[in-house]
């Protein structure tokens, strides 16, 4: 790729189209914040008003959506900051720690819904079944509201390859489920007259949170740990390097996902009678592909005589090459 035909970067391949993905993260995540603040207010008022706990599972549920709203948008503006001298590798991991709290939110949400309805359950109150029709509407509301803005977030997150919105995302679908079992479980008491609909309805909502909490928590501790980027991914990697002959073989591949950045470092081995100059735009040409092939990917590609490289593996790691091209692929 020639310097005329270079997107415009700053010194960590920030363009303007990853600009414009900030901005339609920040943007996303503020309108989620927004949303489930009104709905908050909204089910907290009709819960207390109607005595049903149900309601309020949801309230306390959305409650922790708002939190999590606001920590997703703080994170997606903390996480693309540029790197400084004490985080050269970038903030990016940032959006997976926010991940985590979402997920920990959630827990501590589903535990207390789980204590007021086995109170309810033990000691029912008479009061339980009144407001029922504002509590049916609040959650028909809410359920509609969520899964358009779920599908909205979601969109937003793949296209921006946003950990944390992605997290918020599954949370508003997981509030469309509860709101729609907490509607059936009014209906269901309004309809019967037996009010214990109610805090069974809302353990059945607890349970659908924690295990969302529970896979939230996955998601978000792997790239914490450093995991390898999905096989499909590291294809696209190495399928670059095995569509360039001047790449006689490679090793040491190590990837890993941050926020929305990912990182990739592979050792080359080439020609050992390249010249420095070759060398570096070899590896300046795998470097553009592959991420043309992989967005928002920071490359590091360390480059080895073959030869020379080949006689250490032989000798102190009993490696053995085939020089195919479809077998050019070696570990120590």
């Amino acid at each position: 790729m020639s310097p005329q035909t270079r997107p415009k970067t700053d010194g960590f391949n920030r363009t303007d189209a990853s600009d414009a993905r900030i901005i339609r993260k920040q943007h996303a995540a503020r309108l989620s914040v927004g949303s489930n603040a009104g709905l908050v207010l909204l089910k907290l008022i009709i819960g207390f008003g109607s005595g049903s706990v149900s309601v309020l599972s949801e309230a306390a549920h959305s409650a922790g959506d708002l939190l999590a709203s606001g920590i997703a948008y703080f994170s997606v503006k903390a996480s693309d900051l540029p790197p400084d001298r004490d985080h050269p590798y970038g903030h990016g991991k940032i959006e997976s720690i926010s991940g985590l709290a979402e997920a920990l939110l959630l827990i501590f949400a589903a535990t207390y819904v789980i204590y007021e309805a086995v109170s309810k359950l033990l000691h029912p109150s008479p009061t339980e079944m009144k407001g029922v029709a504002l509590g049916l509407g609040v959650m028909a509301l809410s359920a509609v509201l969520n899964f358009f803005l779920s599908i909205y977030l979601h969109r937003v997150a793949i296209e921006t390859d946003s950990p944390a919105l992605t997290v918020d995302a599954a949370h508003l679908r997981s509030d469309v489920f509860t709101s729609v079992g907490v509607f059936v479980g009014l209906a269901l008491a309004k309809a019967t007259g037996n009010a214990l609909f109610d805090p069974l309805t809302a353990l059945i909502v607890s349970a659908m949170i924690l295990l969302t909490a529970a896979r939230l928590c996955r998601e978000s501790l792997l790239p914490l740990l450093d995991a390898r980027l999905p096989a499909e991914e590291e294809k696209a990697i190495l399928d670059v390097l095995d569509g360039e002959d001047q790449v006689l073989a490679y090793h040491k591949l190590r990837t890993r996902k941050s926020g929305s950045q990912r990182h990739a470092d592979v050792h080359v081995l080439i020609d050992d009678h390249c010249t420095l100059v070759q060398a570096h735009d070899l590896t300046e040409m795998l470097e553009d592909r592959i991420r043309e092939a992989l967005p928002a990917i920071h490359v590091h590609i360390h480059v080895e005589p073959y030869e020379a490289e080949m006689k250490h593996q032989q000798e102190v790691h009993g490696v053995i090459l085939s020089t195919g091209k479809s077998n050019r692929k070696i570990t120590s």
